[in-house]
């Protein structure tokens, strides 16, 4: 079982940055991966960045060289940060953690991105 905590999440005008933070009640290096999705009104849930336990990351195309998914074992939190945003990143960021074969998922947090 792992619970994810989310932080971060607020209102930003187009253009600015954001941190979201996700602690995990377990060491990540346990969790075969960690990642974000987020959710806008409307539209499917949809794959931001994930990152290995080894350390590989992926992002959705029309993030990269804006986010960058990173984590820290000592405190057992995964961050996105996320530059330049666009009112099109408006969502509800969800943190998501792999461990075997079992799905675990944050409560979500609101990114609003205004233009």
């Amino acid at each position: 079982q792992v619970q994810l905590v989310e932080s971060g999440g607020g209102l930003v005008q187009a253009g600015g940055s954001l941190r979201l933070s996700c602690t995990a009640s377990r060491s990540i290096f346990s969790i075969n991966a960690m990642g974000w999705y987020r959710q806008a009104p409307g539209k499917q849930r949809e794959l931001v960045a994930t990152i290995t336990s080894g350390g590989r990351t992926n992002y959705l195309d029309s993030v990269k060289g804006r986010f960058t998914i990173s984590g820290d074992n000592a405190k057992n939190t995964v961050y996105l940060q996320m530059n330049s945003l666009k009112p099109e990143d408006t969502a509800v960021y969800y943190c998501n953690a792999i461990v075997g074969l079992r799905a675990f998922w944050g409560q979500g947090t609101q990114v609003t991105v205004s233009s």
